[in-house]
């Protein structure tokens, strides 16, 4: 699945399938191009991601999400390549709740809080649970940066996964907020969340295209 094929699915999701050169300037989405580490910081930086928490997306996921039955899992894997993910996963690392940019809505800017269900730790359900992607897989697939901390993900109720990139501009920052005030209702319970830069993965699809 290309990237142009991607925005257009993200589009299409929203009801906006005209003009959509046009459509992803207003909603904030620029061209990808790969990005090294230090400009993932500088716009971790921004988007204020504390940076001991701050990872990037291998490559690799790529190929995994790719090596997938397009037929069985084809809704799954649409779900998975999308730009703006969370995925929060309980303590036996399964996926409990998971944000997808394509069911949002919403127009400049997507609506993560539709229908309150960010009122909650963890958040209600918006997009499908699958089981494609366990945490400990997950895991496998992120490198850290210069300054992130090694943790010991077992020892936390919740373990909570936002990819971002810079490509998505302001609709990257405003979900990184949202997630930020959700997680202040989770008082109960010992949370982490990592924040995962996938600018590559899709730099990495427009060179391959190309």
């Amino acid at each position: 699945m290309n990237l142009r094929l991607t925005i257009l699915i993200f589009i299409s999701a929203l009801g906006l399938t005209s003009c959509s050169s046009i459509l992803q300037g207003l909603y904030g989405i620029k061209s990808p191009i790969e990005i090294n580490d230090k400009l993932i910081i500088r716009y971790s930086e921004k988007y204020n991601i504390p940076l001991t928490d701050s990872y990037k997306l291998d490559t690799t996921y790529l190929t995994y999400i790719s090596s997938l039955d397009s037929i069985n899992l084809k809704e799954q894997i649409k779900n998975h390549y999308q730009p703006l993910q969370v995925l929060y996963y309980d303590k036996t690392g399964q996926l409990e709740s998971f944000q997808v940019n394509c069911y949002t809505g919403g127009f400049p800017n997507l609506q993560w809080n539709r229908g309150s269900i960010m009122t909650t730790f963890p958040p209600q359900k918006q997009a499908p649970i699958d089981s494609i992607i366990p945490l400990n897989l997950q895991l496998r697939f992120l490198k850290p940066l210069s300054q992130t901390k090694n943790i010991s993900f077992e020892n936390y109720d919740y373990i909570v996964i936002v990819y971002w990139s810079r490509f998505m501009g302001r609709q990257s920052k405003r979900l990184i907020e949202i997630v930020q005030k959700n997680y202040k209702l989770a008082k109960d319970y010992k949370v982490k969340i990592i924040y995962v830069n996938n600018d590559n993965i899709f730099a990495l699809t427009e060179i391959e295209k190309n």
